[in-house]
């Protein structure tokens, strides 16, 4: 029987350790010979939630997880103890608890990604990425959204959207590489002043090391992803796959097969050489401002 590595609870955040914790679980009933539906009975559930534990998209109960190991022949303490640490850490609530009744599962699954990822690559078509949006640009798409919401309501979206932007400053956070296509940047979202604030915003942002921006030119004509946005997350863990999320109007779909991320990467890179340089993505933020 091979080796197991040792889960370490202190190595990761939250949701890294979901997952990390759910690829572990997976091996181990596969090592025992142990199928999905003898698992779920044994802890009182079905198939389907050890499914869901195994790729990491719920929390883990600790009788669960106690019940399984017992299921899956582990009985060393030290490794026990570990085990039941990961699943206490991937439980912990993410900042935007707080504010939990405005995000939608589909996107904590999302927030709890990103604020783990060691890069982030996105594209956008219509509307520039959340986490380069300017407090009144967001105000403004999020009105578009929510046009019914009460203000205080988009005050606290608006405020999540800032808040979730903490990401690019704070120690070991991920290196965002963002293409975006020049009609998001043109497209007038608000007021004049509204624009003008989100292309300052922009070069304030890209002044970063870690945040680089390419503008895909209308005369680029057609590109490798005229079927949509996309942000593609990696992770400092070579365990965890690179994952691909595409989000919906009201719902969002999350991939993790190689030959599916592959061929978002595929894209990605037909992006970045169809798109200007930072140097003239910059540049060309500035022309822009300049006729505002």
């Amino acid at each position: 029987m091979p080796v197991r590595p040792e889960p370490d609870p202190l190595d990761s955040g939250p949701t890294v350790n979901r997952i990390l914790l759910g690829t572990q679980l997976r091996r181990l009933r596969e090592e025992a010979g142990i199928s999905p539906q003898r698992a779920g009975s044994h802890i009182r559930a079905s198939h389907a939630k050890i499914s869901r534990l195994e790729l990491g998209r719920v929390g883990f109960k600790t009788r669960d997880i106690e019940d399984l190991l017992d299921l899956y022949g582990v009985s060393d303490e030290r490794e026990r103890r570990a085990f039941l640490a990961m699943a206490n850490r991937s439980n912990e609530r993410g900042w935007w608890s707080r504010d939990s009744d405005l995000v939608q599962g589909w996107f904590e699954m999302y927030l709890r990604l990103e604020q783990e990822a060691q890069s982030v690559r996105t594209f956008e078509a219509q509307l520039l990425p959340g986490l380069l949006q300017s407090e009144t640009y967001a105000r403004s798409v999020l009105r578009l959204f929510f046009p019914n919401v009460p203000a205080h309501e988009v005050d606290r979206r608006a405020q999540m959207r800032l808040t979730r932007q903490k990401v690019l400053t704070q120690p070991g956070g991920p290196r965002l590489w963002a293409i975006v296509d020049e009609s998001a940047l043109s497209r007038p979202v608000g007021s004049k002043a509204v624009m003008r604030g989100q292309l300052e915003y922009i070069l304030e942002l890209t002044a970063q090391a870690n945040v680089t921006m390419q503008v895909l030119p209308f005369l680029a004509g057609g590109h490798a992803a005229m079927g949509g946005p996309f942000t593609i997350l990696r992770f400092a863990q070579t365990e965890l796959p690179d994952i691909v999320y595409l989000e919906q109007y009201n719902s969002a779909t999350y991939l993790d097969r190689r030959a599916d991320v592959e061929d978002y990467l595929w894209a990605m890179e037909r992006l970045g050489v169809a798109a200007m340089t930072p140097v003239q993505s910059r540049a060309r933020v500035r022309e822009l401002l300049a006729e505002l």
